[in-house]
C-alpha cells in the first residue's frame, strides 16, 4: 500500500543524511522526523500531491515504521499530509480553494489575535515585536540566492507569530501558526521566482509601530490588509500557473 517507485519522496533521498534522529528526552524521533518533513513541504522540496513511500522514507531517515508514522499523523493533523486507504500517505494538494480559505482564516484569526495581543502584551511583548522587525528588515531576500530566502521566511515567520504573541490564548496561537505553515507552501514557491512585488518591509513596519502604539483599528486593519495583499498576489500567480 505504501511502497511506490523511488522518486515517491523526491529531493529528500539525495539531500537529506539517513542518520541524525535521536530521542533526547525533549524531541522523540517522531517529533523530529514531523520538523524535517514540514519543512520539505513547506519549501517545496516534497512537491505537493508527490507520494510519500513508507519503506523509502524509513530507509532514507535510518528510522523504524513507528516513529516514522507518528510524524506523518503529526502533519496529517497540520493539514501538510493525507492518508487514505489502500492509497497511503501522500504530501496535501494545493488549490486556489484552500489558499482563499487559508488567506481568510488568517484574516480573521490573526487579526483577531493581534488585537488581543495590544489589550495584554506588556513592555516586553513591545520589544520583542521591534526585534523581531529589526531582523526581518535587515535581512535580504534574493530569488536568485535561495539561501537568503530561507533565512528571510524564517524570521518572517517569526515576526508575524511574535506580534500575536501577547494574547494569551495559546490554541489561538496554534491554529495561527498552522495557517502559517500553509500559507508559506504556496508563498515559498512565489518567492523562488520573485524578490516580492511590493514593499513589504514598510508594510512589516506600519503594523509593528502600529502595534506597540496601541493603536488598536490602525494596526488591525493594516495586518489584514497585508495578509490579503499577500493571498492576492498568490491567487494571480497560481492562476497564470493554471492551478484550480
Amino acid at each position: 500500500m505504501d511502497t511506490a517507485d523511488d522518486s515517491s519522496l523526491g529531493p529528500l533521498t539525495d539531500d537529506v543524511p539517513s542518520t541524525g534522529f535521536l530521542d533526547d528526552g525533549k524531541n522523540t524521533i517522531g517529533s523530529q522526523l514531523a520538523s524535517r518533513l514540514r519543512e520539505a513541504i513547506i519549501s517545496g522540496e516534497l512537491e505537493a500531491g508527490s507520494k510519500i513511500n513508507l519503506d523509502k522514507a524509513r530507509k532514507t531517515f535510518n528510522v523504524s515504521l513507528s516513529p516514522l508514522r507518528e510524524g506523518l499523523a503529526r502533519l496529517i493533523s497540520d493539514g501538510l499530509v493525507e492518508f487514505q486507504d489502500n492509497r497511503g500517505y501522500r504530501v496535501a494538494p494545493i488549490s486556489l480553494a484552500n489558499l482563499e480559505e487559508v488567506t481568510t482564516l488568517r484574516e480573521e484569526l490573526e487579526v483577531f489575535a493581534l488585537r488581543e495581543s495590544m489589550r495584554l502584551g506588556d513592555v516586553e511583548w513591545e520589544g520583542n515585536i521591534m526585534r523581531a522587525l529589526h531582523r526581518l528588515n535587515r535581512t535580504e531576500r534574493d530569488a536568485a540566492r535561495p539561501e537568503t530566502l530561507e533565512h528571510w521566511e524564517a524570521l518572517h515567520r517569526e515576526f508575524h507569530l511574535t506580534l500575536i504573541s501577547g494574547c494569551g490564548k495559546p490554541l489561538l496561537l496554534h491554529f495561527c501558526s498552522l495557517l502559517l505553515n500553509l500559507n508559506d507552501r504556496y508563498r515559498r514557491v512565489f518567492l523562488i521566482r520573485t524578490s516580492g512585488d511590493r514593499n513589504v518591509g514598510q508594510e512589516h513596519s506600519e503594523i509593528a509601530q502600529g502595534a506597540v502604539a496601541r493603536d488598536v483599528d490602525y494596526a488591525c486593519e493594516k495586518l489584514r490588509q497585508h495578509i490579503h495583499r499577500t493571498g492576492t498576489n498568490l491567487r494571480n500567480h497560481l492562476a497564470t500557473k493554471g492551478i484550480a
